[in-house]
């Protein structure tokens, strides 16, 4: 354009009164190259202080190297190491492992040297325990006691995650998904794993009662007949994706997700399932979910996972 860049006054002044609070530093403090415009600080002492930005995108590549320092390594020296063990529960109210917890503490001697933290996630509890190595054989015995009463519900004593499991259970599988009140929710969940492309065949999303006979082959007196949220058609729906993509495995979702459709019969929140396998097993469902739409989605697909572990396992029962 043939101008040379310059400097407009008012503009430099307001940019640089912005940013000199972050070039203003403790005195003897050790400074950690920024991510974004403000730097992370340790400053020795007793105790050491780290101050670090709160951005996570920010603050998660620089926390590894404010760790490393001198004062902090100084300040953490001799501390005392904790384990943390996760536990992740399915199909059971909280109320039922708060009344568990309970009993553990009664029943379960130095019970007071384990920390246990709950967290509803997803239509799932994650409980995590944090206690020091002395403590491991009260952590054993919570562990098994949990296992005893809950059985089936306590899916996963490692931490490792539904989507987890299913990866790998799906190892050699191929998979598409027919969805509609989740309108490709579940696919999305299936796809979120880098290397799913080895497992996942493809997804129809048939939303309409048209769709779900064009795309799916759904009959359309059994849509008259039964609802399009109802098993029968959930079975057809799976049935549909598993020979229209050739795949070995498939699940279909369909339900009425709110906030409006509900009936007396099929209120807000009804959803049918079926996992179909090509060796002839299926499991069908129909849950009543609580929450608002978007609850009532993600939960689909909470329960289509954990239908999908239990059938390629061989689990029996509801999950």
């Amino acid at each position: 354009m043939g101008r040379n860049p310059a400097i407009e006054p008012a503009n430099f002044d307001s940019i640089r009164a912005a940013n000199r609070k972050q070039a203003m530093i403790p005195a003897g403090s050790q400074v950690i190259d920024p991510v974004g415009t403000a730097p992370g600080l340790v400053v020795p002492g007793r105790p050491a202080v780290m101050v670090l930005p709160g951005p996570p995108r920010e603050l998660q590549p620089i926390w590894s190297k404010a760790i490393q320092t001198a004062p902090v390594q100084d300040a953490i020296a001799g501390r005392t190491t904790y384990r943390q063990e996760t536990i992740r529960i399915f199909g059971l109210p909280e109320s039922s492992l708060a009344d568990t917890l309970r009993d553990a503490e009664a029943a379960i001697p130095g019970f007071d040297l384990v920390e246990i933290t709950t967290c509803l996630r997803r239509g799932e509890i994650e409980m995590v325990t944090r206690f020091e190595p002395n403590a491991a054989q009260v952590y054993t015995q919570l562990a098994r006691l949990l296992r005893d009463r809950h059985g089936h519900q306590v899916y996963s004593e490692d931490g490792a995650s539904v989507d987890e499991l299913v990866a790998k259970l799906l190892t050699g599988r191929r998979i598409a998904t027919a969805e509609s009140c989740t309108a490709g929710l579940l696919a999305a969940r299936l796809t979120d794993r880098p290397g799913s492309s080895k497992y996942v065949a493809g997804a129809v999303v048939a939303y309409s009662n048209e769709a779900k006979a064009q795309l799916l082959g759904v009959d359309p007196a059994l849509i008259e007949a039964h609802g399009a949220v109802s098993e029968p058609v959930a079975q057809a729906m799976a049935a549909g994706a598993l020979q229209g993509f050739g795949a070995d495995t498939a699940t279909a979702i369909t339900g009425i997700a709110g906030p409006s459709g509900g009936t007396p019969e099929k209120p807000v929140g009804t959803v049918c399932f079926t996992v179909l396998l090509d060796d002839g097993r299926t499991t069908t469902r129909t849950v009543r979910l609580p929450g608002n739409r978007s609850d009532i989605r993600e939960r689909s697909t909470t329960v289509a996972m954990h239908l999908l572990r239990r059938t390629l396992s061989g689990i029996p029962g509801s999950p």
